[in-house]
């Protein structure tokens, strides 16, 4: 009862805002203490509302009140430190739904910060201290706070299973190993943890050993990613590369052919132009001659058409051809032909050459590992069959 009643007062004489005893206790007009610095702070969050309140209560205020140290509370504070009184502990000091709580506390418990598997209990720091000091104490096993001590006590013989049954493959008493599990294969707890920690290092070596080869393979696959990406990269700017000078070559080859038909066009038209331009002179001629004969054969004076027909008739051969073979429209057709033949097989043979590329597969998975076992081996066996006229006896 005084150790409720030192913990009562101490909860009084506290500050609800900071949980410690108070500093410089000041009162508010609702009955409420609180250390001057902590509800100063409090309010000053308040200054932009412009109305301030109890942090207990919710009381407002309007305007900011003006606080004064509260004279006889602080002496009484003073008072109660003079007599050992110490400040009240924090609310994260205190044991919540999901931590440890001290099973020695009594009203509101302590977390606990160790648990004993002897003593089956747990302690708070200052219900530990025995097991510092006490020698007999200071042998018992001290673990991280824990809410499963239950579990160590036989529910036969309400005793620490300190045993364990290989048999049955669980925890005992003492008492169970001359009663039920008289006869079995028992050893201490200790014993059996020391197997079965030799057992567990096995197996994390094991563990950690393929995490190695693990990371070793995904190091290997990311190198295998690395390197197709590369390749397809370079393979992409190489057909790049190809297919452009392509694309040139036949931008080339369509100027050659280009410049190669105007050139011959250009020539021939002017061939053409020559020998018209000379066939319309020699027809002008002889459209002049046409008139002088004309004009001679009307001509009634005897003596002077005699005198004039000599020189007048006589004609000069023609300086062409007597006769002018026009060929059909075909006079390129033969460029458009061969260019013709040359696209079909070119797309002859980039049909055929497509498919090799398109068909083309890369494995970008890793061979697989060689066997190391017999049955592994076993997978790969052939029976043989031998000649007996030429194998050996």
């Amino acid at each position: 009862m005084a150790q409720k009643g030192v913990q009562l007062d101490r909860e009084t004489f506290s500050c609800s805002i900071c949980l410690d005893l108070l500093k410089d206790p000041v009162t508010t007009t609702c009955g409420h203490s609180y250390c001057m610095k902590c509800i100063k702070g409090f309010w000053d969050g308040e200054d932009e509302k412009k109305i301030h309140s109890c942090p207990q209560c919710r009381q407002s205020f309007t305007p900011r009140p003006v606080l004064l140290k509260n004279t006889m509370l602080a002496a009484l504070v003073e008072e109660l430190k003079k007599t050992g009184l110490q400040a009240a502990p924090a609310d994260h000091c205190y044991a919540g739904a999901e931590d440890v709580a001290c099973d020695f506390c009594t009203g509101r418990k302590l977390r606990a910060c160790k648990s004993c598997l002897m003593c089956l209990a747990s302690y708070c720091d200052k219900h530990l201290q025995p097991h510092y000091d006490v020698a007999p104490l200071k042998k018992h096993k001290l673990v991280e706070p824990s809410k499963k001590l239950q579990e160590n006590i036989c529910s036969l013989h309400d005793e620490v299973m300190k045993m364990f049954c290989r048999t049955d493959q669980q925890c005992i008493c003492y008492l169970c190993s001359v009663d039920e599990h008289k006869g079995h294969d028992t050893v201490s707890a200790a014993a059996e943890r020391t197997e079965r920690q030799r057992e567990l290092e096995g197996t994390r070596l094991n563990i950690q050993q393929r995490i190695q080869d693990g990371e070793k393979e995904v190091k290997l696959l990311q190198q295998e990613v690395e390197a197709v990406n590369g390749s397809a990269d370079k393979a992409v700017e190489d057909s790049e590369k190809m297919f452009t000078e392509l694309i040139r070559l036949m931008e080339k080859r369509s100027s050659d052919v280009k410049q190669q038909v105007r050139s011959q066009q250009k020539s021939e038209v002017s061939r053409v132009r020559e020998l018209q331009e000379k066939l319309e002179q020699e027809m002008a001629e002889l459209k002049r001659r046409d008139a002088e004969l004309k004009l001679l054969s009307h001509t009634e004076d005897h003596n002077q058409f005699l005198h004039s027909y000599p020189s007048l008739s006589a004609l000069s051969e023609p300086t062409h051809s007597s006769s002018i073979n026009i060929r059909p429209l075909s006079y390129f057709e033969d460029v458009t032909a061969a260019l013709s033949a040359v696209r079909d097989k070119l797309q002859d043979v980039l049909r055929e050459e497509w498919t090799n590329v398109s068909s083309t597969e890369v494995d970008v998975l890793l061979s697989a590992a060689e066997p190391t076992t017999r049955a592994g081996f076993l997978k790969y066996s052939q029976e043989i069959t031998l000649d007996p006229n030429t194998a050996y006896t």
